[in-house]
């Protein structure tokens, strides 16, 4: 068992404004999921981008968008969101707070 505050796991810069911390992988033993923690700040966003295989996302605090090519749909704290395998999305800080947020993901085998 892991317990630990995700503020001890170290930050890594993404692009400019975008920080991403790997809470738990396959380093602590997880043999199916990543959880991680992103901060965006406002103003910025993820990379668009898609890949084979879903995400789930728990918005903790702040407000956005995420955007598809179906559209942009407004997200904030409390809010979550399904992204199906192959769905181009990115997530964008439409606030004047950072959006947090918690992403996991399958491992990468």
């Amino acid at each position: 068992m892991k317990i630990s505050s995700y503020e001890d796991t170290e930050p890594v810069e993404e692009l400019p404004g975008v920080v991403k911390r790997e809470v738990i992988n396959s380093m602590d033993g997880a043999p199916n999921f990543c959880m991680r923690v992103f901060d965006v700040e406002p103003g910025s966003s993820t990379p668009a981008h898609s890949h084979p295989w879903e995400h789930e996302v728990f918005v903790l605090s702040g407000w956005g968008i995420v955007a598809t090519e179906l559209g942009e749909r407004r997200i904030e704290k409390d809010s979550v969101v399904f992204v199906t395998p192959d769905e181009p999305h990115c997530f964008v800080n439409t606030g004047s707070e950072p959006l947090r947020f918690i992403c996991v993901i399958p491992i990468q085998k």
